[in-house]
């Protein structure tokens, strides 16, 4: 058993995170039109929590192609660089770490997100089923609806976007961030080619699980030629049971994913991969993640694993007491308390999260959350 605590520090790579409690990606759709551009709004949100140990951004589009919901950001034009500049060097004068979480949702989008209005690209041409993308309607004005038909990638198209990651890594440096991290989870395009039920390719891309892992061990090798393989980091959502929670929630649940998973994590590790981050499920009465998981996952990854994903301050300190993980990201909790280290350091209340500006909108439920004072 373990007598770390939340604020003991952590070494991962060569940054020394002051405490294990970490902005984990939280899609908050408020970046500036037109363009997916972080604007100061973004900035001052970053900065209210940069006295996290450690920082991951929401999920930014690596291309056009890459965008499933209106006024998200992305991480391909000069104008969003120069934006997300801003928000590192706020983060930086705060003495915070953050990464760049690189996103592309492959089918998970609609033909009205998609340059010229196109298809969505995916491994293979299957419609994603039981979730839906968010479209913009008029001026700050949009709308829920269900995925376009996806056409599939050729393989020389697969190749075209690993080296768009590689390109996002390089903007992700220009923009002052500290590393990467893949999005690899919630059945975006990177989960879509290692799962089983999405992937139906008869290329070096498809077929066994070490062909539907190698367009991530593509991406990581790309991206590691920037950063340095520990300024990278990857995260999963295994999924352990098939409910209509979880179908919702992309879908995915593999037939074995006890050994999908740790097969992906070894892969990670001979590839000295900074951390792996692991969302688990996060809606009311959702199940917990076995045991068994977790330990095999610590025996598997030698690196710093971050869970995330209704963690309370009890929880994330149990399973760090049983050495199954090192980092842990509050997502609600912390949109709702952007000090919220200094909350848990002095035992004291939070403030309710408010649903209803999750996504989109004003500096309501954004950057107005009222900070703790001793």
């Amino acid at each position: 058993m373990s007598q770390k605590t939340l604020f003991t520090p952590l070494q991962l790579g060569e940054f020394t995170l002051r405490n294990r409690i970490a902005l984990p990606p939280l899609t908050r759709c408020r970046s500036e039109q037109p363009g997916n551009i972080p604007g100061e709004m973004m900035v001052e949100y970053y900065r209210q929590r940069a006295s996290a140990g450690f920082m991951v951004t929401e999920g930014t589009q690596i291309e056009p192609r890459g965008q499933g919901y209106a006024w998200t950001p992305g991480i391909h034009s000069k104008q969003q660089i120069t934006g997300w500049k801003k928000v590192t060097e706020a983060v930086h004068q705060q003495g915070g770490v953050i990464f760049c979480q690189l996103w592309h949702v492959g089918r998970v989008s609609h033909n009205e997100l998609q340059p010229e209005k196109q298809a969505p690209v995916a491994p293979s041409a299957i419609a994603a089923e039981g979730v839906r993308v968010f479209i913009e309607t008029g001026p700050a004005a949009g709308m829920l609806t269900s995925p376009s038909m996806p056409r599939e990638l050729r393989t020389g198209e697969v190749k075209d976007i690993v080296e768009l990651y590689r390109q996002a890594a390089e903007n992700a440096k220009e923009a002052g961030f500290d590393g990467v991290e893949l999005h690899s989870a919630n059945g975006y395009l990177i989960n879509q080619f290692i799962s089983e039920h999405t992937n139906f390719r008869t290329d070096q891309y498809g077929g066994c699980l070490a062909n539907r892992l190698r367009f991530l061990q593509e991406i990581i090798v790309a991206v590691s030629s920037v950063f340095g393989s520990d300024k990278v980091g990857v995260r999963f959502a295994p999924l352990f049971t098939s409910t209509d929670e979880e179908r919702v929630y992309l879908g995915l649940v593999e037939s074995d994913p006890h050994a999908t998973y740790i097969a992906a994590a070894q892969m990670l590790n001979e590839r000295n991969i900074g951390y792996l981050s692991i969302a688990e499920a996060d809606w009311d009465n959702s199940p917990e993640m076995p045991e068994d998981f977790r330990i095999a996952l610590r025996e598997a990854f030698r690196s710093p694993i971050m869970y995330s994903g209704r963690y309370t301050r009890e929880k994330a300190e149990y399973v760090l007491s049983r050495g199954w993980g090192d980092l842990f990201g509050f997502g609600r909790t912390f949109i709702a308390n952007p000090d919220l280290p200094a909350r848990f350091r002095h035992h004291a209340s939070l403030n309710p999260v408010d649903s209803a500006s999750l996504y989109g909108g004003t500096r309501k439920g954004y950057t107005d959350y009222p900070v703790y004072h001793s």
